[in-house]
């Protein structure tokens, strides 16, 4: 939040706003916030009841050079909406490490073992025999849909920008005095200043929420991809053909420690279920905004999207474990194809 707000006042002050170089002195040298701007925020709403105006109290006790400028022209949407289109950013990026990693893992396993042959499976009966590492290319190609579809995404990502309270840019219209091309690049600037090359040319008070929804369809993806993955892999453990990463020390059942449970792929399709849950709000979010905005987005908002990121980052994590130690048996693969080969 102090970032956007840090590079407000500079945009503005650089268009020809009285801005005081000290304001953005003391604005830059308290940007990181400490424990006791959140005990100051705690205090604030406490009195205020708005979460916003809480942080910005804190700021300006921090920054006094600025207190009269801070904020200027700006509704809390230019505050929330560029800092989580920031953190989306940011996010979609550490998720596309780990899905290149777990990638890699996945390919190396495939070429390990393109060779193998086994059993081919449709409705989970005896069919044509594949190689084991042509199977895991199944897993494979979905990631690297996976892949493009998050790439796209978070090249197609822009900041909101200054759009004012119902995205007319009125306020700082008058700031400047009806003098359109310098909003329009104080918008340029202060997203540019954010990392951003665009922002988005209509708004409400919001950036669109179909955004999140267009996210969210990507974490959902990565789910879906891994929670088959994660299936196949329990069906082939019970067909002892493949077994899971086993630590040393390791028990599969307090009754039964002898057994090898497929608990890693079990998680994954748990949180996978979880996360393609998650991932239909914000599109239930996007559908019911009424005309320039409604609050009811932001509750769900501020679960649903770091739940989502949290969520798919505990599956990739999960993956790439598997896919990096899954334990083949051939002699178990060569035996069950041998057993169904008669009758092909």
């Amino acid at each position: 939040w102090r970032r956007t707000w840090l590079a407000l006042a500079e945009a503005e002050r650089e268009l020809g706003l009285e801005i005081p170089a000290e304001a953005l002195e003391q604005m830059r040298a308290a940007l990181e916030v400490n424990e006791d701007d959140l005990e100051r925020v705690a205090e604030y709403e406490k009195k205020t009841r708005h979460d916003v105006m809480s942080h910005l109290h804190a700021f300006a006790d921090r920054a006094p050079a600025a207190r009269a400028i801070l904020h200027l022209g700006a509704t809390s949407c230019f505050v929330g909406d560029n800092a989580e289109l920031m953190i989306t950013r940011d996010a979609l990026a550490l998720v596309e490490r780990r899905l290149i990693a777990v990638n890699g893992a996945l390919a190396s396993f495939a070429e390990r073992w393109a060779g193998e042959p086994a059993l081919g499976h449709t409705h989970f009966q005896p069919a044509q025999p594949t190689t084991v590492g042509k199977r895991a290319c199944l897993w494979l190609q979905d990631l690297v849909l996976d892949l493009e579809r998050l790439r796209f995404e978070a090249g197609r990502l822009r900041a909101r920008g200054v759009k004012g309270t119902t995205g007319s840019q009125a306020t700082f219209l008058d700031l400047f005095e009806g003098d359109h091309a310098k909003v329009q690049e104080l918008d340029r600037r202060v997203a540019e200043r954010l990392g951003f090359d665009q922002t988005y040319q209509v708004t409400g008070q919001t950036y669109p929420r179909k955004v999140d929804a267009f996210v969210l369809e990507v974490l959902s993806g990565i789910g879906q991809s891994a929670a088959k993955m994660a299936t196949d892999i329990r069906l082939l453990a019970r067909l002892k053909e493949v077994r899971e990463p086993m630590a040393s020390g390791q028990i599969g059942s307090s009754a039964m420690p002898y057994k090898a449970n497929p608990m890693r792929s079990e998680r994954v399709t748990a949180l996978a279920r979880w996360l393609l849950n998650v991932a239909r709000n914000p599109a239930d979010t996007a559908s019911s905004q009424w005309l320039e905005r409604t609050l009811d987005d932001s509750a769900n908002r501020r679960m649903a999207l770091p739940e989502g990121f949290l969520t798919t980052d505990a599956i990739l994590r999960i993956l790439h474990n598997l896919a990096d130690g899954l334990v083949v048996f051939p002699v178990m693969i060569d035996a069950n194809l041998r057993e169904e080969l008669p009758f092909m």
